[in-house]
């Protein structure tokens, strides 16, 4: 509907260039997304994701330009440093009880404001044009190369699913239809091969985009089929349902928030990538209202317990396609907002319904 409505009122929105640009403005924040989804399947909600996003980027700055580290090491100097913000936080919540909104919304004040103070009176510092930060997202994969990953990612998918097929099936418990996993592997390859076409048609598929598409697959692969992911569902469930199935609460908890608070930082250095440079509004504006909304707009339950990490890709790609759309047709900001806020009070209204509708 969104690609029908602005491809009807403006003939740009559909071009190769723009949906390139689109792939570039929603890595990062989906990337906060991706992180804000953990603790959200919690019940919970991190309000500190835009300043620690933005304050990780500062650090990694400071460190590979102000003091020449090499970018990698000072990446991962920013990641760790994250790790331990969301650690902090977790810590407050679960040993202290604070509530999350309270422990984030105190994390979103300081860290901002520690940020500004590494920044000090200058404000910004900017990122060798040449440098491995800024070719991030500077970087396109060749044609021959996006059309090798998107077989291999069909030809993995093929695989699992009819591996799970046969161990279902031998297992005596429901399996899909043959004609249902060849129809949604169909829907799959029509996808990626749609994606490769327009991207390359332009100035190929970016690195910014494998890099998010990777984490959110990671990510989804981590809470469906592992341990913890089961763990994750389980506590946002009911929390004393799964103490007392055994499972260690707190520690879960403390993963979330250090999860969130890391991706978080990942979004916010491939923030910095794109703008080639950190400043005073780096993780503020609207960032983490954006990366909250993606998760809610993309199905993930503000309840808790139920949602999947796709849910940032597929809301990111609603955000940034309604400001894409509006933005080519020059409507007012207000009125972005106001039709953003829309689309989140529909998506929060459906879940609600969803939750009244299912027995106790």
């Amino acid at each position: 509907m969104i690609a029908i409505v602005f491809g009807s009122l403006n003939d740009r929105f559909l071009s190769a260039e723009n949906l390139t640009n689109l792939a570039l403005q929603m890595a990062a924040t989906g990337t906060i997304s991706l992180g804000i989804i953990m603790v959200v399947l919690l019940g919970e909600i991190d309000l500190s994701a835009g300043s620690v996003s933005g304050l990780s980027a500062v650090i990694m700055t400071i460190l590979s330009v102000n003091h020449g580290w090499n970018p990698l090491a000072a990446i991962v100097v920013a990641l760790a440093g994250a790790a331990i913000i969301g650690l902090l936080h977790g810590w407050m919540f679960t040993r202290l009880g604070m509530p999350s909104f309270v422990v984030t919304l105190a994390g979103l004040i300081g860290w901002q404001g520690l940020m500004l103070y590494l920044l000090g009176s200058g404000g910004t510092i900017n990122l060798p044009f040449d440098g491995f930060v800024a070719g991030l997202s500077d970087t396109w994969l060749p044609t021959p190369v996006a059309w090798l990953i998107a077989v291999l990612i069909v030809a993995v998918r093929t695989t699992s699913d009819l591996v799970t097929r046969r161990l279902r099936a031998a297992a005596d418990l429901p399996v899909t239809s043959i004609i249902g996993t060849a129809l949604r592997l169909g829907g799959l390859a029509v996808a990626l091969a749609a994606v490769v076409l327009i991207l390359s048609a332009d100035r190929g598929v970016p690195l910014l985009l494998i890099i998010f598409a990777t984490l959110a697959v990671g990510l989804d692969l981590v809470l469906r089929h592992t341990l913890f992911g089961r763990h994750m569902y389980a506590v946002g469930g009911n929390a004393e349902a799964a103490r007392r199935a055994g499972i260690n609460v707190t520690r879960i908890r403390l993963i979330a928030f250090a999860a969130s608070s890391t991706l978080a930082a990942a979004g916010g250095i491939l923030a910095a990538s794109r703008l080639a440079a950190v400043n005073q509004s780096s993780g503020s504006s609207d960032t983490l209202l954006m990366a909250i909304a993606a998760a809610v707009i993309g199905g993930t339950s503000l309840f808790g317990g139920r949602g999947r990490a796709y849910a940032a890709l597929l809301g990111i790609v609603v955000i940034q396609a309604i400001t894409n759309g509006m933005l080519l047709l020059n409507v007012d900001s207000s009125v972005r907002y106001m039709v953003t806020a829309a689309v989140l009070a529909v998506a929060v209204a459906v879940d609600s319904l969803a939750r009244r509708g299912q027995p106790r």
